[in-house]
């Protein structure tokens, strides 16, 4: 009986340290992008996930306008902001 339990305890080890090293950092990862997107104003100075940069000139629920550096504005989901440049609040200041 305590032969199966050793052969058990190298497994046990290794999913701890996988949850440690992998699924706990991804998690919090995940937890800050999604604060971040919904945390997102007018004004926010932002690059999309495909690289576009631009402020957002109008943002719901779901979507977010984009005006580009030429004047255009392209509607993109709220979810393919990757960063925040620079935040409106702190361009205020």
């Amino acid at each position: 009986m305590s032969g199966g339990i050793g052969t058990f305890i190298p497994l046990i080890l290794m999913f701890v340290l996988f949850y440690f090293l992998l699924i706990r950092p991804q998690q919090k990862r995940q937890k800050s992008v999604q604060q971040m997107q919904s945390s997102l104003s007018k004004g926010d100075k932002i690059v999309t996930i495909g690289g576009l940069h631009g402020i957002i000139d109008s943002i719901d629920e779901s979507k977010v306008v984009i005006k580009c550096g030429d004047g255009s504005r392209l509607t993109y989901d709220r979810n393919s902001v990757r960063e925040v440049v620079e935040s409106a609040k702190e361009a205020q200041v």
